[in-house]
């Protein structure tokens, strides 16, 4: 782009703070309207794939991830009682790490402090009230009252996006899958070193992923009606109930885990925006318009990558709708790949019917879809 733009960036999770970044580093106006009072997150972990690496390295932050995170090399498939029964070493995206874990909650705070080094403005406890795109630009009233035009519009709003409801009605509302996560974060045992799957076939399956040297997170998986929520008194029983089948580590952690409020619980939805994801001068990203299920660990790398992908493809064309015809035709075939690839995999660990093109799927696998991801995007 020629000159710089105004950038108004909704949201400030991951792939938010990511583009501010990308963007205030290019030299561009960029304005972050968050509806949280602060940038917080759920009190676990998230993996960090080598695709994800390579756009921390790129914005400036790869280093903070792996300081604060816990770098790993090998994924190990496991028994119920723990035993290995594979260990897959994980590609690398060029010179960077195979795979990092890390708390949410850090990743959160060093994106954020690395947005607001680069130039861009965080304005907390702020959504959109209402835009007019008239071709040439978006007027934009916030919920402060406040008023301002910008050359772009981005909703990195997540899956519940109230931006996608703006552009598109209810014609994309989160679908549930039917299948919920239960994390918990507990003290990291020793020989923890890189993510440990430890299935029981399709009765359970169970992660045990480091975060830092101290810490790490049980993961699970299981089925749950729609209406289903954990007791806040006995999440934890209710946990330790679904993998009992488990014994060795998994159980190991699940005896760390005493209280109730530490468990997390999330049902399991997806959203496919089958329009075009930009309505003019206003575009949708990461799990506002593409989310998927967690079993590849690429929702967040998917986000990041759009986030790149957006900023350079601004770099690349003279105009905005331009830059975002091009940007969505490199970001559609991959993310749209991750979401059907993760879906098949869900279906085949629980059991449930697949398609054929999903068999197809899951002839590349897990550990072939890791080399496809590590792959240039």
């Amino acid at each position: 782009m020629a000159s710089p733009l105004r950038v108004l960036i909704h949201g400030g999770g991951i792939g938010g703070l990511t583009l501010a970044t990308a963007l205030a580093r290019r030299g561009h106006t960029v304005e972050v309207a968050e509806l949280r009072d602060a940038l917080d997150a759920l009190g676990v972990g998230i993996i960090q794939p080598t695709n994800a690496l390579h756009v921390m390295r790129e914005i400036g932050v790869l280093d903070a991830c792996l300081d604060a995170g816990f770098e790993w090399e090998v994924l190990t498939i496991a028994d119920p009682t723990g035993n290995a029964l594979a260990r897959i070493p994980q590609p690398r995206a060029g010179d960077v790490p195979a795979s990092n874990g890390i708390p949410r909650p850090a990743l959160a705070a060093l994106l954020g402090d690395a947005a607001v080094t680069a130039g861009a403005r965080i304005r907390f406890a702020t959504t959109i009230s209402a835009l007019d795109d008239d071709g040439t630009g978006v007027t934009v009233t916030l919920s402060d009252g406040s008023t301002g035009r910008w050359d772009l519009v981005v909703g990195f709003d997540g899956i519940g996006s109230p931006l996608r409801t703006r552009l598109y009605g209810d014609r994309y509302a989160p679908e549930y899958t039917g299948f919920a996560n239960w994390r918990v974060t507990v003290p990291r045992q020793p020989d923890v070193r890189g993510v440990v799957m430890a299935t029981a076939g399709q009765e359970a399956k169970a992660l045990l992923t480091p975060i830092t040297d101290e810490l790490m997170y049980l993961g699970a998986v299981f089925a749950e009606e729609p209406g289903f929520r954990p007791d806040p008194e006995r999440a934890h029983e209710q946990l330790a109930a679904r993998l009992a089948m488990f014994s060795g580590p998994v159980a190991e952690a699940l005896a760390a885990v005493t209280d109730p409020s530490a468990v997390v619980h999330s049902r399991i939805s997806q959203v496919t925006v089958e329009e075009p994801w930009h309505v003019g001068r206003v575009v949708l990203a990461g799990d506002a318009a593409h989310a998927s299920t967690p079993h590849l660990a690429q929702g967040a790398a998917m986000a990041v990558e759009d986030a790149l992908v957006l900023a350079e493809s601004l770099d690349a064309t003279d105009s905005v709708p331009a830059a975002l015809e091009a940007w969505e035709t490199r970001r559609r075939p991959r993310a749209m790949w991750v979401q059907a690839m993760s879906r098949a995999i869900l279906k085949q660990e629980m059991g449930a019917p697949t398609t054929p093109e999903e068999d197809a799927l899951l002839e590349v696998g897990i550990p072939g879809a890791a080399h496809v991801l590590a792959k240039p995007y």
